[in-house]
């Protein structure tokens, strides 16, 4: 029998991952003396065999020895399992710095901003009522890729604290975190703020000072098109320019809203306000920029957009059977969670890596890896420049710049 599977496919995948994986699994305590006749790539190689491909413990090891990787019990992969995490932890930096460099290199959208989507999805163990983990993620947009995450327990509430953000950013999130800290956050930090408007998390207030009766002003909104009125925030004695941006839903909308607001207030055993219930009549979305770089219809717009980061918690439960976390003890748990959050994030690499496979099916580069992207984007944007420039000059694509001058002086002669 072969000694492996997909031998190929793993050196592509081995290749996006560090170097040192021997010596940074020492200095994360996974690997020990008794443990040092497996290499740290096939303890690797395992834990992702259990956790992504669905195999339980004693399968896994089944299939190892059968490989003829290593002969050791199921026992002995989780007393790994259980350490892993540091050391997960560090390869999924490793691919997110990457991803970083190539979103900094990729075109930002729209206005020349970088668009980030923000929100938590929650994990459960199996037999559990409540909920046992939450995923904090950050997904970049139009790039469908996720630039940083984080894992807490049930208790690690939402918000923007949790993340650092740069300036031409735009930071899209739901009402959850809508509050004065988080928007202040993105704004001193240089970024733009779209975020879903909360009326008891974040008070707002007038150009004076004074609080704004905002029902008032929404109740006067025709039933069809968008609107916006100009709001303050304060938040450690400085007061921030915002825009609120609303829109006025549909009948059945609405209806369907402020059931929704009354059914969680009586799971959560308190009495709905009247004007909760009447704000649940609109969509309101609070933006840091102003008007003439983004139009209230482009916000409301953008904000719609932020649908794809469910989307994408709905893939990693689905697809890669996140959704629960099948272990007993926290250390299990949370590495488990990590494997499963590397998986994603090498299918990310693979999405964005395969739209510039080589046709030979794997890259020239050391090792047989894929071509670094940042070339070839360069490379792209080097021949559409000087396509350009030829149509325009005749000279040959390719032609060094004083070389397509020379014959543009010919031409002209």
């Amino acid at each position: 029998m072969r000694n492996d599977t997909l031998p190929e496919e793993w050196s592509v995948l081995r290749g996006w991952l560090p170097a040192d994986l021997e010596q940074s699994a020492a200095a994360c305590k996974f690997t020990r003396r008794s443990t040092g006749r497996v290499s740290a790539e096939t303890w690797l190689r395992l834990i992702l065999m259990h956790v992504t491909g669905g195999l339980s413990l004693e399968q896994t090891m089944l299939r190892a020895a059968e490989l003829g990787w290593c002969e050791l019990s199921a026992v002995s992969l989780f007393k790994r399992l259980k350490v892993a995490q540091e050391w997960l932890i560090g390869m999924c930096t490793h691919l997110l710095r990457h991803q970083c460099r190539l979103l900094a290199d990729s075109n930002p959208w729209p206005e020349g901003l970088a668009m980030r989507l923000i929100d938590a999805t929650d994990v459960q163990e199996p037999g559990s009522t409540g909920t046992a983990w939450r995923i904090h993620y950050s997904l970049r947009m139009p790039q469908m890729v996720c630039d940083h995450y984080e894992l807490t327990d049930a208790k690690g509430g939402e918000k923007f604290g949790r993340f650092t953000f740069a300036k031409g950013e735009l930071v899209i999130a739901d009402r959850g975190y809508s509050h004065r800290a988080g928007v202040a956050h993105i704004i001193d930090s240089g970024g733009e703020a779209l975020v879903r408007w909360n009326p008891s998390s974040l008070p707002l207030e007038t150009s004076t000072g004074r609080s704004t009766n905002l029902l008032g002003w929404l109740r006067r909104l025709p039933a069809h098109g968008s609107y916006e009125k100009k709001v303050w925030m304060r938040y450690n004695g400085t007061r921030y320019a915002l825009r609120l941006c609303a829109i006025r839903k549909s009948r059945l909308a609405a209806e369907a809203a402020r059931k929704k607001a009354a059914t969680e207030a009586r799971k959560d055993g308190r009495r709905i306000r009247k004007e909760t219930l009447e704000y649940a009549d609109y969509v309101m979305v609070l933006c840091s920029m102003s008007e003439s770089k983004l139009h209230r219809d482009a916000v409301l717009t953008f904000y719609r957009g932020r649908w794809q980061i469910e989307l994408a918690f709905k893939r990693l439960k689905s697809l890669l059977d996140a959704g629960h976390v099948p272990k007993e003890s926290d250390a299990s748990a949370r590495s488990w969670m990590q494997a499963k959050i590397l998986s994603s994030l090498l299918i990310e690499r693979t999405l964005w890596e395969g739209e510039f496979f080589s046709p030979w099916g794997y890259g020239a580069g050391p090792g047989g890896t894929p071509e670094s992207l940042e070339r070839i984007h360069r490379g792209a944007r080097l021949l559409t420049g000087n396509s350009l420039a030829a149509a325009h000059t005749g000279a040959p694509i390719g032609a060094r710049p004083e070389n397509r001058q020379a014959g543009a002086d010919k031409t002209s002669k």
